[in-house]
């Protein structure tokens, strides 16, 4: 490169830089979109531009320069064949062209990847330019790194809008049968146990012992409804989430948890954990329920490995995998409903739906399957920072 060309990219670059910031203010994918393509016509002086948005690895037309990309239809074979190597790709002659009659001379595709996942591609079409070489090439590559930061910001928040619309729907609901069974079964129960202590005052033998049992479920099923309440009194609580550092919040738990309960024994590495998470302050509680679990519902020692999986720019999944007696299969799907338990359970079964229910309340989500010591995993995916 030469001195004038060197001159030329330091100065492109800088304009690149301008637009990069330009792009993070965007509050949608269209404005990504249109500031990207006015970049690529203002900058790059391009006969034809074109802007593919890939989501679950379906690739679309947003946008196109060029009368032979319909919006919302799938692009052409460069700009798959760039998602799929996750490379920059060059066509020349009539391989560049969209058909056969175009007068188009080189093509130039450009993935915008956030580390291993690929957002969108940029496609250029010039019909003056027959080799595309670095001059143009990289450029056109820190553009597309700009598009793709400024991408995955954006979903990530649509993300967490649609977890807190998604929390804040199902807290109504919450908040409804709450008010339902304390105000009016609730009352009912009280009337029911204080009639049964009266009867069982005046009475003996087994009517005395049926008045006691009606008592105590009475009371039982009283004391279930508090516990409903206080655990919709400490969701209503939450806050937005806010950045966590998963390392520190997991190190803190493990601490305690082994602490509390000598038969468990866990392999934890805070270093495998130094990424920044959206999370409450009771991520730490999603922690505690899963591990505690593992002690409570097994006999004899216990071993836990904790360790992170499917690390991408946007999440990190936290696996909690123990050499447990695991959960039955027909329950896994059901087991993080609230009130759901297995059969030899002596808990509520209201533990892990609160675990779903601040997960999702930070834009996550969590699961169970089995582990590879043939025990159970639970699986909670955080949104990265």
């Amino acid at each position: 490169m030469s001195f004038d060309e060197q001159q030329d990219f330091a100065r492109q670059v800088a304009d690149l830089n301008k637009y990069g910031q330009a792009l993070n203010r965007c509050e949608s994918v269209d404005e990504v979109v249109s500031l990207t393509l006015e970049a690529m016509s203002l900058l790059f002086e391009f006969s034809y531009s074109t802007f593919v948005e890939v989501r679950d690895d379906d690739l679309r037309v947003v946008h196109s320069t060029n009368p032979n990309l319909v919006q919302g239809e799938p692009p052409s074979d460069l700009a798959r064949r760039a998602q799929e190597a996750g490379e920059t790709l060059v066509e020349q002659g009539t391989d560049a062209a969209v058909t056969a009659d175009s007068d188009v001379t080189g093509a130039l595709a450009v993935p915008a990847r956030m580390g291993d996942e690929v957002t969108a591609v940029l496609v250029t079409r010039s019909q003056t330019v027959e080799e595309f070489g670095d001059e143009y090439i990289r450029p056109m590559e820190i553009l597309a790194t700009h598009a793709a930061t400024a991408i995955s910001n954006i979903r990530s928040r649509e993300r967490l809008e649609r977890a807190h619309r998604d929390l804040e729907r199902r807290k109504e609901m919450i908040e409804m049968y709450d008010r339902l069974l304390r105000h009016d079964l609730g009352n009912d129960l009280q009337v029911i146990a204080g009639f049964a202590d009266v009867v069982a005052g005046q009475v003996d033998g087994q009517t005395k012992e049926y008045a006691g049992k009606i008592q105590r479920a009475a009371e039982s099923a009283a004391d279930l409804i508090q516990r409903v309440g206080d655990l919709v009194s400490t969701l209503e609580a939450q806050d937005n989430p806010e950045p966590r550092d998963l390392g520190t919040v997991l190190g803190e738990t493990v601490r305690d948890i082994e602490a509390n309960y000598e038969s468990l024994t866990i392999d934890f590495d805070a270093a495998e954990f130094d990424y920044q998470v959206y999370g409450g302050d009771l991520l730490d509680s999603v922690f505690t329920n899963i591990m505690s679990n593992a002690a409570v519902h097994n006999d004899g020692a216990i071993h836990v490995r904790v360790a992170p999986a499917d690390v991408s720019p946007d999440e990190v999944t936290v696996c909690f995998g123990d050499d447990g007696g695991g959960v039955s299969p027909d329950l896994r799907e059901d087991i993080f409903e609230m009130g759901v338990k297995g059969q030899e359970s002596p808990g509520t079964g209201f533990g892990l739906g609160f675990v779903r229910a601040l997960t999702e309340s930070y834009g996550g989500s969590v699961s169970v399957a089995e582990s590879d010591a043939g025990g159970a995993e639970f699986r909670v995916t955080l949104e990265r920072v």
